[in-house]
């Protein structure tokens, strides 16, 4: 990187042991490249450096910077200054050296300095010092040149400008520099976390722009220019001045001019599109509504203005369809977001996040918000800020918008107007121009069509959840003789809508049906399929199946329709009063069972038996004894398997965690959860049921048989109030009388021969059964004044808290509850 040679020192002055000949190349002065780490010690040491200080590399590294570059002020007056010209007039301004070496500056420096250097010999030099960012070591970039070389291109009467143009960080910028590629390879070595393509694109630019810059992350670019005084630049900067005000004002450019406008111009689009490009990387990131309408507000704060209010339609805020029509003076406005560079504080109370509201026809905002277009307003004027105002009841927003420039852009997506943002600048801030109008409506259609997809997914999220709560069954908490709890979590990666499902079933004999199942597949195929599966299983259930002949039939069921998707399915009758289970199983994984007297926890041993939809497969069913306060848990495979791990893994810690004591049945459930459903990698879902089986006491149901004999029902009555007064329950003997009579008249009418059976059980409710050998199931009916029959069941309606009839393998039962009173 370092490409000089040496020659004689010019007349009138010694080679002493700093100085440093001028490279005979034209145009090319050899550059000293030093890097100090961040305990101010050196630890790059080039061999321009060595030159230029007369110090061996293997002396330098090591140690500290100040000791190696030990500054002198240069001095009005020296006598080696005054060959410099113009050049002198800049000592002394701006930051030194040594403030760089001390690490006091943390942006890019540069200037002129002598330094003392072995020999007792001064040296001036131009310098400049770059702050290092990034993971390494390194926190400096120092490059120093002998201003020597320069002072001969005066003396030989080169172009001062071009002179000073030729030391740039990092080297000779005019384009037949024969060190460039060089220099492209070797900047990853001086400067950290740099590859070679990215310094050859930084090395092209330098040569391409004529000035200092260096680009040391992805996101800062700090360009260095160093003023030395050269007349030609400051008359150069004079002329952009002025050009720059013509087009600010939007006045003619003279014909001297043009050049620097069309540079003006250039380097305006550049850093808009740079603006646009980099707000198109800081939006967007996610696709939460909350989030995308955070994200657009700050990324325009404050590089673009002071002040950014989001407003939005309320079918967008609330995640519903596409807004349909234009909107009008009706339309509600939700502001979402505001984002501002005043106080803190300021502007909340005045215009507060959250708040909705209309606006009215003759407003800038109706005019944005109709056509679809920016508003410019380059000052609000007294008279705007009035009529703005006059919007807000009770508040007045005058001295936050009066005088500031304000520009209007539509957030749009597929040409309808999502909503709009309100951008200000402060009074002192230029105005908004066309090119910012033009800025902004670039900027709000990225915008909207960033906020529009996370609007649409917002809306797919709610259907999906929608739909798969419509699918999940509500199940009470408690139902005869058991406590259930359940859990249902979505994948997390493939959606809110799944083929996992559970449920529960209320049959007779205070029996209670639960039911886990798992259609294979993911999607909204998956969960169609689920349904249809979850409304058979409660139909056959009602039917009183017994477990393996109800998975046969939905195996049939699933072969009619279709051999789309498989399923497993895990299907578990519980009798209260037996205290025992009665399951099946199709091709699920086997549920635990908890054991109250020791906590001890354990996997259902059951056959496995194959998907439902396979076809052709028996199924198996067995019965478990359990005593009360026993615990069943059953889940799908999503919240025991896992990528990359054995389901004997997630089963045990089933097991375990199941077994952890819990003051609740939902503490319970949470606790599997954590210990199962937030490990890393899950991507099914998961629906788990837990049910306490606290069981009936022999001493709670009482049963009769009755003769087909309508003198029975007279006895039924009897029976049924005597034993509700031994249980302490007189209040119900009334109403429960009356409903028994007319249940046994209707069963002891229609029975065929086998005896009516009469049940009472005491639960959470008061459960009747009567049961008969009919199949044919009653119906409420709508009897006449003349109508002898047809009133039992409109009586059983009005006084039961709930009733029903289901049909049973010997013909049906027909039920009603009542509820306890209070003790």
């Amino acid at each position: 990187m370092d490409h000089g040679t040496q020659r004689d020192a010019p007349p009138g002055r010694r080679a002493g042991p700093g100085a440093v000949p001028a490279d005979p190349v034209a145009g090319r002065v050899p550059l000293a490249v030093v890097v100090v780490d961040r305990d101010g010690l050196v630890s790059h040491w080039s061999r321009g450096a060595r030159r230029l200080f007369a110090l061996p590399k293997e002396e330098a590294i090591g140690r500290p910077a100040p000791d190696l570059l030990p500054v002198s002020g240069v001095l009005p007056g020296d006598e080696d200054v005054t060959g410099y010209g113009s050049y002198a007039a800049y000592d002394g301004l701006g930051p030194g050296l040594e403030s760089s070496l001390d690490g006091r500056l943390s942006y890019p420096a540069a200037g002129r300095a002598r330094l003392t250097v072995p020999g007792n010999d001064r040296v001036d030099v131009l310098w400049w010092a770059y702050p290092l960012v990034g993971p390494g070591p390194e926190r400096l970039l120092v490059l120093a040149a002998d201003a020597d070389g320069l002072r001969r291109d005066y003396a030989d009467g080169g172009a001062e400008e071009t002179a000073v143009e030729r030391i740039a960080p990092g080297f000779a910028l005019h384009t037949d520099f024969p060190g460039a590629e060089e220099l492209a390879r070797r900047l990853p070595e001086i400067l950290p976390s740099m590859s070679v393509g990215e310094s050859a694109r930084i090395v092209a630019q330098v040569l391409e722009l004529g000035y200092p810059i260096l680009e040391f992350s992805q996101h800062d670019r700090v360009p260095v220019t160093p003023d030395w005084g050269v007349p030609r630049r400051a008359e150069r900067r004079a002329r952009r001045e002025r050009a720059a005000r013509a087009l600010a004002a939007g006045e003619p450019v003279p014909d001297e001019l043009r050049d620097e406008a069309e540079d003006l111009e250039y380097a305006a689009v550049r850093e808009r599109l740079e603006f646009l490009n980099e707000v198109s990387g800081r939006i967007g990131t996610s696709l939460d509504l909350s989030r995308t309408i955070v994200e657009v507000s700050k990324a325009v704060v404050p590089r673009f203005t002071d002040v950014a209010g989001t407003y939005l339609r309320e079918q967008v805020v609330a995640g519903e369809g596409f807004p349909d029509g234009v909107p009008d003076t009706t339309t509600m406005w939700h502001r979402v977001a505001l984002e501002h560079t005043d106080e803190p504080g300021r502007w909340d109370d005045v215009v507060p996040v959250g708040e909705a509201m209309p606006f009215p026809a003759h407003t800038p905002f109706f005019q944005c918000m109709t056509s679809g277009e920016p508003v410019l307003v380059p000052r609000i004027t007294e008279e705007m800020g009035h009529a703005i105002a006059s919007q807000f009841e009770k508040r007045d927003i005058r001295p936050l918008i009066t005088g500031r420039s304000m520009l209007l852009v539509p957030l749009k997506a597929r040409n309808v107007v999502l909503g709009f943002m309100i951008l200000l600048r402060h009074p002192e801030r230029p105005v908004f121009n066309d090119m910012d109008r033009v800025t902004g409506a670039e900027l709000a259609a990225r915008a909207g069509l960033v906020l529009d997809n996370a609007r649409m997914y917002t809306h797919q999220e709610n259907v999906a959840e929608t739909l798969q709560d419509s699918m999940l069954p509500h199940i009470p908490a408690r139902m005869a003789g058991c406590d259930i709890a359940t859990r249902y979590l979505p994948g997390t990666l493939l959606g809110r809508v799944g083929g996992d499902w559970f449920d529960s079933v209320k049959l007779p004999g205070a029996r209670t049906a639960l039911v886990v199942g798992d259609v294979m597949g993911h999607g909204l195929n998956s969960a169609a399929m689920m349904g249809q599966l979850r409304t058979a299983v409660q139909t056959m259930a009602g039917l009183d199946l017994p477990p393996a002949q109800l998975l046969r039939n939905l195996d049939d069921l699933a072969q009619r329709l279709g051999d789309t998707h498989l399923a497993t399915c895990l299907y578990a009758v519980y009798d209260p009063i037996a205290g025992e289970l009665h399951l099946a199983n199709a091709g699920h994984i086997p549920p635990v069972l908890v054991r109250a007297e020791d906590g001890h926890s354990e996997l259902i041993d059951l056959p496995t038996g194959a998907p439902i939809g396979v076809g052709g497969v028996p199924f198996e069913a067995v019965r478990v004894p359990v005593a009360p306060g026993d615990r069943l848990v059953m889940c799908t495979d999503g919240l025991v398997e896992m990528r990359g791990e054995d389901i004997g893994v997630g089963l045990a810690t089933l097991c375990e965690s199941a077994a952890h004591p819990a003051a609740s049945m939902d503490d319970a459930c949470d606790t599997i959860i954590r210990a199962l459903g937030t490990r890393g990698g899950r991507k099914d879902d998961v629906a788990l049921l837990m049910a306490r089986l606290t069981g009936i006491e022999p001493d709670a149901v009482a049963e009769w048989r009755l003769a087909r004999d309508p003198a029975e029902v007279g006895r039924a009555r009897a029976a049924v109030r005597e034993q509700l007064h031994d249980w302490g329950l007189p209040k119900l003997a009334d109403p429960a009388e009356l409903m028994v009579s007319e249940l046994v008249t209707n069963a002891v009418r229609h029975a065929h021969s086998r005896p009516v059976e009469l049940r009472l059980i005491r639960a959470d409710t008061l459960l009747c059964e009567v049961d008969d050998d009919d199949h044919e199931l009653p119906t409420l009916r709508s009897a006449g004044p003349d109508d002898e029959t047809g009133r039992g069941l409109r009586v059983v309606s009005t006084l039961a808290r709930e009733w029903g009839a289901s049909r049973t393998r010997t013909g049906k039962t027909v039920w009603f509850e009542l509820t306890l009173p209070r003790r």
